[in-house]
């Protein structure tokens, strides 16, 4: 089968793929770089019906899961399957959704467009890249809008900054340092933006080919923005976080002086005595 169709949907911050290796009977232990496959006789057994040509299921451990030439039936069939082997899975998995087409054309070169990459003949490598690609496409578009809601939440506490408002406590400085910290480990250690499948390396044309997709779906230049924001989130937190002290030491030194003048008070009392 020639042409192919691609569906990705963005599913989770991670997947735990031995744990489905071993539900599977896959006798295998991945590593965070590798997808796992599902196909053929594996597939049909998980859903339990005859699969179409072609059709191929990658599971990242980012998050992404890429359906190959798959039906509406087998792909909601394999998610709930998968939703019994990791809960952590979103119900509404479709939230983070991108579709992508393969087309095999009489052209003489690569052609990209928003909904399909059209190329003279069929490789072995298509499907794989193709699927990596869109998979950390789809993956970003959950870090982005992840980092637009820290970004919102700490829009308040500028707010209330202007309006001379702030009370930010060190737990609620914490949460905020922490969940900036896991958006970048989920967003830029964890989704492998710049790291290359092993194929691309040692093929020419299967890296030349990569690097074409990942220019257009702009994998780097996303990665660039998102690193950029988090600098500035943690530069946001830093400074609320001195105001904060700031805020809470003059308070201190408040509450010092009124203890002094108390204190003077009780011995200019007793002197009058």
């Amino acid at each position: 089968m020639d042409n192919m169709k691609f569906n990705t949907f963005a599913v989770a911050k991670e997947i735990d793929l031995n744990r489905i290796a071993v539900a599977c009977g896959i006798r295998k232990k991945y590593t965070w770089e590798e997808p796992l496959i599902i196909k053929d006789d594996l597939l049909e057994k998980i859903v339990g019906d005859k699969t179409d040509e072609g059709e191929i299921i990658f599971i990242y451990s980012f998050g992404s899961i890429v359906f190959i030439n798959s039906t509406l039936k087998h792909t909601e069939l394999f998610m709930g399957y998968l939703k019994k082997l990791q809960p952590s899975i979103i119900e509404s998995y479709t939230s983070f959704e991108e579709s992508y087409a393969l087309q095999i054309g009489e052209n003489a070169g690569i052609e990209l467009t928003d909904r399909y990459v059209k190329v003279p003949e069929m490789e072995l490598y298509y499907p794989e890249l193709i699927s990596i690609v869109i998979a950390k496409s789809t993956a970003l578009e959950r870090v982005e809008e992840h980092l637009e809601k820290i970004f919102d939440k700490l829009e308040l506490k500028i707010d209330n900054l202007e309006k001379g408002q702030l009370r930010i406590g060190n737990r609620e400085l914490a949460r905020i340092t922490s969940s900036i910290i896991r958006h970048e480990y989920n967003s830029i250690a964890y989704i492998m933006i710049l790291d290359k499948p092993d194929i691309a390396w040692s093929n020419s044309e299967a890296g030349m080919f990569y690097d074409k997709l990942s220019d257009f779906f702009e994998l780097n230049d996303r990665y660039e923005v998102i690193r950029s924001k988090t600098e500035t989130l943690r530069n946001i937190v830093t400074g609320l976080a001195s105001v904060s002290q700031s805020i809470r030491g003059l308070f201190v030194e408040w509450v010092i002086v009124v203890l002094i003048v108390v204190e003077l008070v009780f011995m200019i009392v007793e002197l009058l005595r």
